[in-house]
């Protein structure tokens, strides 16, 4: 069996056709309509993708199809598109306790909430999220600013104070970023 799945959402001929060739196929077809959507949807994980002949506002990972007659490799060249979609979107969701930071769009959420960032921030985030204990700021200086160890500047703590105060707002947090003796860690 395969991990991709491709759903077809009452779509009968399509379906029928896909099912008469799906040997050709490196994905699973399955027919679904409205009664066993959501069945099929909590069976899934990541790797699905439902093609329908017209947009759903709940779906997410949907192909719209409306263009007919379509030759089978165009077919197979937008399902396949699709899934590079899916999964360079998967990768760049990172969990971060109760938060979700999306590396393409740089925003972080929480609760169907969010908030846009700076690469900077991001990559500060990202730092100090892949860092198993506290980072001190000459190391956050050299490696998310390429600053020298012997500049004398604020610019950390000044980038850190405008995050946790972004945070804060957005979310009401205060404990995010977390500032111990030895360095700042994520908490």
């Amino acid at each position: 069996m395969n991990s991709k799945k491709i759903i077809i959402f009452d779509y009968d001929v399509l379906f029928n056709i896909l099912d008469e060739i799906k040997e050709n196929f490196n994905f699973d077809i399955i027919n679904c309509n409205q009664k066993n959507l959501n069945t099929i949807l909590d069976k899934l994980e990541k790797d699905f993708l439902i093609i329908s002949r017209e947009k759903k506002e709940n779906f997410k990972n949907n192909l719209i199809i409306k263009n007919n007659p379509l030759s089978i490799n165009k077919l197979i060249e937008m399902i396949n598109i699709n899934f590079l979609k899916i999964q360079f979107n998967f990768q760049s969701e990172i969990s971060i306790g109760d938060y979700k930071l999306d590396l393409n769009s740089r925003e972080i959420g929480k609760n169907k909430s969010t908030l846009d960032l700076t690469e900077r921030e991001t990559n500060l985030i990202m730092f100090l999220k892949n860092s198993s204990k506290p980072v001190k700021i000459n190391e956050l200086q050299k490696e998310v600013w390429g600053y020298g160890s012997e500049l004398e500047t604020h610019t950390v703590e000044t980038h850190i104070y405008r995050l946790r105060k972004k945070i804060k707002d957005k979310f009401d947090d205060n404990n995010f970023i977390i500032s111990l003796q030895d360095g700042y860690k994520i908490n």
